[in-house]
């Protein structure tokens, strides 16, 4: 099989994938987005025989853009520009999680600094403001006070970029001082590890511990929930423990595994690339079928 990689800088996530992939004796294709143009009409000639592309830019607009044309060009692409559409925006996230009955924190929406401190208001202090784009934990703030939800409100809405002027604001969830991330394809739980720090924030990216999660019948039945709920792929599906059970706070669409990969013993890449295949297989399946 002929698989592309999409990229924009090759990281951790990424060598395991390629060296996996090379591994096995798949054909690689390395796709710089920086130095690739899209025609609307016909697929450039680097991308001749792909039989299926795995997207891992680290820009969400360059994501959502070159999703778009493989699918166009009819290249199987992971995951889907739906898919992707909308895990790279937390609000179409959040419906999407609440449309299909998944759990989650209470969210509320504002487009003015004076509705976004209604907002704020009507869940009390703490709470917390989110940038409707962004990863690894960046521009997220608790807000402990009315002083400090007046600054930094005022600070997003001179920022400029109208997403700086939707205001995303939500329940402050109490956990145990950790988060959950669970690695699932297609709803289906690869591996899963804890994230816990002293800091409201347990990304990994902000220097969290990490250790080995064994996901209990209630965390794989949301697991397989969150993932239909937002089309289905290879996933990172983030949830919290609560006194009622879990809720899922967010489902990544380029997520990256490595810290999973050192937390462990299941080989991540390895499991990664069997989806891939098989993924690539129905895919031609399907092509068959439809010239037959």
């Amino acid at each position: 099989m002929n698989v592309g990689i999409l990229y924009s800088r090759i990281r951790k996530d990424e060598k395991l994938l390629l060296n996996e992939l090379r591994e096995r004796d798949h054909e690689v294709t390395k796709i710089d987005v920086r130095k690739q143009t899209f025609d609307i009409s016909e697929a450039p000639e680097a991308f001749d025989g792909l039989d299926i592309v795995v997207d891992r830019c680290l820009a969400t607009s360059r994501s959502l853009y070159a999703t778009q044309f493989f699918e166009a060009y009819g290249i199987p692409v992971v995951n889907s520009h739906e898919t992707a559409d909308i895990c790279a925006d937390k609000v179409k996230n959040s419906l999407a999680l609440e449309g299909a009955g998944v759990p989650t924190p209470a969210t509320k929406v504002a487009f003015t600094k004076e509705t976004a401190m209604e907002a704020i208001e009507s869940f009390g202090y703490p709470c917390v403001l989110k940038p409707v784009v962004g990863s690894w934990g960046r521009l997220m703030a608790k807000i402990d006070s009315e002083s400090a939800a007046e600054a930094i409100l005022e600070h997003k809405a001179t920022l400029g970029h109208y997403e700086h002027k939707v205001f995303y604001v939500q329940e402050f969830v109490e956990k145990p001082g950790r988060d959950i991330r669970v690695l699932a394809v297609d709803g289906e739980p690869i591996a899963g590890m804890v994230r816990s720090s002293d800091h409201w924030i347990t990304n990994a990216a902000k220097g969290a511990e990490t250790d080995v999660f064994e996901p209990d019948e209630e965390a794989k039945e949301l697991v397989e929930k969150a993932s239909n709920a937002v089309g289905g792929g290879l996933l990172g599906i983030d949830l919290m423990e609560t006194e009622d059970g879990y809720t899922v706070h967010e489902v990544n669409h380029t997520v990256e595994f490595k810290a999973l990969d050192g937390a462990v013993e299941t080989d991540v890449a390895g499991t990664v690339v069997d989806w891939l295949e098989q993924t690539a297989a129905a895919a031609a399946d399907d092509e068959l079928e439809v010239t037959a």
